[in-house]
C-alpha cells in the first residue's frame, strides 16, 4: 500500500530573470522572464515544485496568481494527501476563476512529490512516455534582426533547426525579409514557421498571409485576435499553409468549440494556458479525435515549467512538430535549475528521473526572487 503524503506547507517566490534580449510579438514586448514558482513540502520531507507562468497580455498577471496560490490554494491543501490531485484541481477551479498559470503550479508541484516518493518521472503519471527527446523551436524575435542573425546562426550550429518567426509588430515588409532571410540563406535545411499573436485585423490579414504561401512554412499561428473563430476558421479553408490555434485555444470546451468550426489544423498546448498538464492532455484528446495537430508551446518560463512541458511533450502519442522550451537555454542569461535543462544537438531531451527529474538550485532561486 502507497505510503500516505500530506501536504505540510507551501511557499510562493516571484522570480525575475534578466535576458539576452528584446523579444518582440503581435501583442507587445518581453524584456524579462517574471514567473511564480511553488515549493511544496509533504510531511515526508519531500519537496515538489511548480511554476505559474503569467503574461498580461495573454493570460494573467503575476499578482493574480500569487494571490491565488497564497491566499486560495495553499491554505486548502494542507493537510491534504498529494495523491488527491485531481480533487484538489477541481476544488481549486471552483475557488478561483481563471489564473490558469496557478492551477498548473499547483498540479505540478504535486505530481513532482508524487514521482519522487514513487521513484517515478511525472510522464510515467500521465501514461508513459512516447519518446525520449524532442525537437527544439527558437521563437525568432528580437526587433534587431541583425543580432537575430548571429543568433540564429549560433543556435543552427547547435543543431537547431526550427525557427518560429514572430511576426506583426514591425510592419508586413520586415517580416517577409527575416522569412525570405532564412529560406535563402539556410534552404530546406530549417523548418520556418511564423506567429503573429493575434497581431492582424482580419480585415487586413488574409493577402498577407498568401504572401508566405511560397516560403513552405509548417505552420501559421495565430494571426487574429483570438475571439475571432470565424476569420481564424476562413483562414483555415482558403490558405495552403496549416494554420495554429494559440490565444484561441486554452481549455478543453474551447478546443471542443475549435474543432467544431475548424478554426485550425494545429493547436498549441501549454500548461499555462489549460491549468495544468492533465487539462493540457484532455486538449491533445479532442485535438486528435477532431484530426487536428499539436505542438509543444510555452510561456516565458524557468527551467521548471520547461521541465513540466517536456514530461506532457514525453506523454503525447502524436507530436510531429516539435516543442520551443528554448527559454532557459537560449533567452534567460541564467537558469534557476541545478543542472542546465537538457537540450543538446536542437532536442529537449525527456528527464528520467523521479518527478520533474532535475533539481531547484535554491541559491539563484533566492538570488532572483523578488
Amino acid at each position: 500500500m502507497t505510503q500516505s503524503h500530506c501536504i505540510r506547507s507551501g511557499r510562493v517566490y516571484v522570480v525575475n530573470l534578466p535576458v539576452e534580449e528584446i523579444h518582440s510579438h503581435g501583442s507587445g514586448d518581453v524584456v524579462a522572464i517574471k514567473s511564480v514558482i511553488l515549493e511544496l513540502t509533504s510531511d515526508t520531507g519531500i519537496t515538489g515544485w511548480g511554476e505559474a507562468s503569467p503574461w498580461p497580455v495573454f493570460t494573467g498577471t503575476v499578482e493574480a496568481n500569487v494571490s491565488a496560490l497564497q491566499d486560495f490554494f495553499i491554505p486548502a491543501i494542507v493537510g491534504r494527501n498529494v495523491f488527491d490531485v485531481e480533487a484538489m484541481l477541481v476544488e481549486a477551479e471552483s475557488r478561483v476563476v481563471h489564473c490558469w498559470e496557478a492551477k498548473a503550479a499547483l498540479e505540478t508541484a504535486l505530481l513532482d512529490i508524487q514521482g519522487k516518493a514513487l521513484d517515478l518521472p511525472i510522464h510515467d503519471l500521465l501514461g508513459g512516455c512516447h519518446r525520449d527527446k524532442v525537437a527544439l523551436s527558437f521563437s525568432v524575435a528580437n526587433p534587431d534582426f541583425q543580432q537575430d542573425k548571429a543568433k540564429i546562426k549560433r543556435l543552427f550550429e547547435d543543431g537547431v533547426r526550427i525557427f518560429k518567426l514572430k511576426t506583426g509588430f514591425n510592419g508586413h515588409e520586415f517580416d517577409l525579409m527575416r522569412v525570405q532571410w532564412l529560406r535563402e540563406r539556410y534552404a530546406d535545411q530549417v523548418d520556418l514557421r511564423i506567429d503573429y499573436n493575434q497581431g492582424m485585423s482580419a480585415h487586413e490579414a488574409l493577402p498577407r498571409l498568401r504572401d508566405f504561401e511560397s516560403f513552405r512554412l509548417s505552420f501559421i499561428e495565430q494571426p487574429v485576435p483570438r475571439d475571432n473563430l470565424e476569420a481564424m476558421a476562413h483562414f483555415t479553408n482558403v490558405l495552403n499553409t496549416p494554420i495554429m490555434a494559440d490565444e484561441s485555444v486554452f481549455t478543453p470546451r474551447e478546443a471542443l468549440v475549435g474543432a467544431q468550426m475548424r478554426v485550425a489544423d494545429i493547436y498549441s498546448l501549454k500548461i499555462m494556458k489549460s491549468g495544468g498538464l492533465r487539462r493540457a492532455l484532455q486538449v491533445a484528446a479532442i485535438a486528435k479525435a477532431a484530426g487536428i495537430g499539436v505542438y509543444g508551446g510555452c510561456m516565458f518560463e524557468t527551467g521548471i515549467a520547461h521541465l513540466a512541458g517536456a514530461h506532457l511533450m514525453a506523454a503525447l502519442p502524436e507530436l510531429t512538430l516539435g516543442c520551443e522550451f528554448y527559454m532557459a537555454t537560449y533567452y534567460a542569461t541564467e537558469d534557476i535549475l541545478v543542472e542546465p535543462y537538457p537540450v543538446k544537438n536542437g532536442y529537449v531531451h525527456i528527464p528520467g528521473g523521479p518527478g520533474l527529474g532535475m533539481e531547484v538550485d535554491r541559491a539563484k532561486l533566492e538570488h532572483y526572487a523578488q
